[in-house]
């Protein structure tokens, strides 16, 4: 199975470490020239912390994220690398999948947006408050 392609344009939904300001964001990801920060999101899953960054599965609670714009396509092979996407789901640590966005009561508006989906168990790990990863609670993971 090969990733799924993405083109200049799509909507992007971060909700840890890829936040505008967020503490361990990646300095080797040039996100604010490759594309654009826009106005916070919600989408439904659920968040859990995995010990200095967030995952998000399947789940219905209200989480909090940053819709970001693509310019530059060449920046999703280094955020999927980033990640740890891989061709193969079996060994992905996340898989970019596409997710509709919602408003602040919950209802769809009508957007979708590219995510990077916890692709691991999460047993054992404890729940974000409020769907919501606060922007210095990161750690580098790499």
């Amino acid at each position: 199975m090969t990733k799924p392609p993405v083109q200049a344009g799509d909507l992007f939904v971060f909700y840890g470490l890829l936040k505008l300001g967020a503490a361990g964001q990646p300095a080797e990801l040039p996100l604010g020239t490759a594309g654009a920060f826009g106005a916070p999101c919600r989408f439904r899953g659920r968040m859990v912390d995995l010990g200095g960054f967030p995952g998000v599965v399947a789940g219905d609670e209200l989480c909090h994220g940053i819709r970001w714009k693509l310019d530059d396509v060449s920046i999703v092979d280094p955020m999927d690398d980033f990640e740890d996407v891989t061709d193969d789901p079996a060994t992905s640590l996340y898989i970019r999948t596409r997710i509709p966005l919602c408003d602040d009561t919950g209802n769809e508006t009508g957007e979708t947006a590219w995510i990077y989906w916890y692709n691991k168990p999460v047993d054992g790990f404890s729940p974000v408050a409020d769907g919501n990863w606060p922007l210095d609670a990161g750690k580098t993971r790499k």
